[in-house]
């Protein structure tokens, strides 16, 4: 039921996203964990700017239910991106405001989480969230990777595609490992691709991709000129020739 519909009944609107905690003051586990999260975000951005809506964000508080505001108990995910929703800054992800809830949720593990992660998080997100689709990934162990379908209530594993990632129904994306740099970092990486591997670019990476399709297009426009040139060329030398021909014959071309 929408707030509006909670009103019309006189019934006590629930807190919105300006009046609940969004910051628990803990940063991420280690600086890969970081990382990982902005790449994942980074590329999913990207991907969203192809859509009119859509919203991606991590480590960001997820409010489900009031019972869960009272006890403050829950923590949200590492990574979330929500699908058929405006875009726009959140203070916090309230889906009883958004009228649902994440469509992607990515946990990335540690050895503190790691247990809770694929046990108990992940009956939330299936029981009383129920997220179409559920990730996990250790950044410093790459192939601790798992990625999950909700069918008939119950999380089932996601196909691995001929590139060997992990198909998103939802996003109608690949997910899968990447060798390769990030903010200075080099190794292992989760990463959005679309479905025939290529790679959903970065921020950056798509700056310089335009910036190299921006230059190539500045080079064909020259070679053009200059082939432009080039015929004007030759057709100047052929005018030329044919006029010495036509006076070595007696005739004036400039009376012709």
């Amino acid at each position: 039921m929408t707030p509006a519909q909670l009103a019309e009944l006189g019934i006590s609107m629930p807190p919105t996203q300006y009046e609940l905690p969004y910051d628990d003051g803990e940063p991420m586990e280690t600086q890969r964990h970081k990382v990982q999260m902005d790449l994942l975000i980074d590329t999913m951005e990207v991907w969203l700017t192809r859509r009119d809506d859509g919203y991606t964000s991590g480590n960001m508080f997820v409010y489900y239910s009031l019972a869960q505001v009272k006890k403050q108990d829950f923590k949200g995910p590492d990574f979330f991106v929500a699908l058929g929703v405006p875009k726009g800054e959140r203070l916090s992800w309230v889906c009883w405001e958004e009228g649902k809830t994440p469509d992607v949720v990515i946990e990335l593990l540690s050895p503190s989480t790691r247990t809770y992660d694929k046990g108990e998080k992940r009956e939330i997100y299936q029981n009383q969230l129920h997220v179409p689709e559920y990730y996990w990934f250790d950044p410093f162990n790459p192939d601790d990777l798992a990625g999950f379908q909700l069918q008939g209530g119950t999380y089932q594993p996601l196909p691995v595609n001929a590139q060997g990632q992990l198909v998103s129904q939802t996003l109608q994306l690949g997910l899968g490992r990447w060798q390769g740099t990030y903010k200075g970092v080099t190794t292992t990486w989760l990463r959005w691709a679309d479905l025939d591997g290529t790679l959903i670019p970065t921020a950056e990476e798509q700056a310089r991709q335009q910036a190299e399709q921006a230059r190539q297009q500045a080079e064909q426009a020259r070679q053009q000129a200059e082939q432009a040139q080039q015929q004007a060329e030759q057709e100047r030398q052929r005018a030329e020739k044919l006029a010495a021909h036509l006076r070595s014959l007696g005739i004036d071309p400039d009376a012709l």
